[in-house]
C-alpha cells in the first residue's frame, strides 16, 4: 500500500511531524477517561433497552444530562462543522 500525501509530507519534515505527534499525545490523553466513562454508561443503556448488537441501528446519546435512546445518524452528525 502506498502513502498517502500527508504522510510524504511528515517523511520530509521530521519536526513537524514531531509537533504533530506531541499535540496528538496530549490531546488523546486530555479526553481519554471522559471518552470510556461516556462509551460504558451508554453500552449499559442500550443492553439495557434491548438494542445493543442488534442491528437496530438506534444509538445512545447523552442529551441535558440524560440519556436518550435516537437514530444513529442523527446523534453522531451532531454537531456538523463544531466538531472539527
Amino acid at each position: 500500500m502506498s502513502k498517502g500525501k500527508t504522510q510524504k509530507y511528515y517523511d520530509k519534515n521530521p519536526k513537524a511531524k514531531a509537533k504533530k505527534l506531541a499535540y496528538d499525545k496530549a490531546y488523546q490523553k486530555k479526553n481519554k477517561s471522559k471518552v470510556n466513562k461516556d462509551r460504558a454508561e451508554c453500552n449499559k443503556f442500550r443492553r439495557k433497552n434491548g438494542t445493543y448488537g442488534d442491528g437496530s441501528k438506534m444509538d445512545c446519546s447523552h442529551k441535558g444530562g440524560s440519556l436518550v435512546m435516537e437514530r444513529r445518524k442523527a446523534n453522531r452528525a451532531r454537531g456538523g462543522a463544531k466538531k472539527k
